[in-house]
């Protein structure tokens, strides 16, 4: 058990667990992927960790992104999707690659596809580390799934709460 501000969390997948997933979704997107022109596109804040490793595991090269999107407070989804850092990069003829480290909701992620749909890319897929179909109220496919995980609130991994917690090299589901 840890502590991050004033709640408590249970570890639910070690550190270990985690780069299992990422090294599958790795090799399963370099297969799906190959001799195209990729760019993926992180979004951030939670995405880092999980991006940065899955690029690492990767053996294409491809260019990379990101996006901020804010529709969080404290432990539960506003509802309302804010944008913080947007798109730089002319997606014309290009794959993109979404990459969330988590979809609950699925409200950030169709924000997303809406910004994107008129800016001719070749194809836009997306790929998260973690998946809570229990809150998940879009009917937007998801091509890269590391792992579905109950709809409690997680920690770790590059997700945090109130700002902190996104060091941890586990997930930690908040203690009910």
């Amino acid at each position: 058990m840890i502590q991050v501000g004033d709640k408590k969390f249970e570890e639910y997948l070690t550190a270990d667990q985690i780069q299992d997933c990422v090294k599958q979704l790795a090799h399963q997107i370099d297969t799906d992927y190959q001799g195209k022109d990729l760019l993926i596109l992180g979004i951030l804040n939670g995405a880092f960790l999980f991006m940065a490793d899955l690029v690492k595991y990767m053996t294409s090269d491809p260019e990379i992104s990101f996006l901020k999107f804010a529709s969080y407070e404290g432990t539960s989804s506003t509802g309302k999707v804010n944008e913080l850092i947007g798109l730089n990069e002319d997606l014309t003829g290009k794959h993109v690659l979404i990459v969330e480290d988590i979809v609950d909701s699925g409200n950030t992620l169709a924000h997303i596809l809406e910004i994107l749909s008129d800016k001719k890319a070749a194809s836009t897929h997306t790929a998260t580390l973690f998946f809570k179909p229990e809150a998940y109220q879009q009917s937007i496919e998801l091509q890269y799934v590391g792992k579905e995980i109950p709809n409690l609130f997680v920690v770790g991994y590059g997700m945090d709460y109130l700002g902190k917690g996104r060091n941890l090299t586990g997930l930690y589901q908040l203690k009910p």
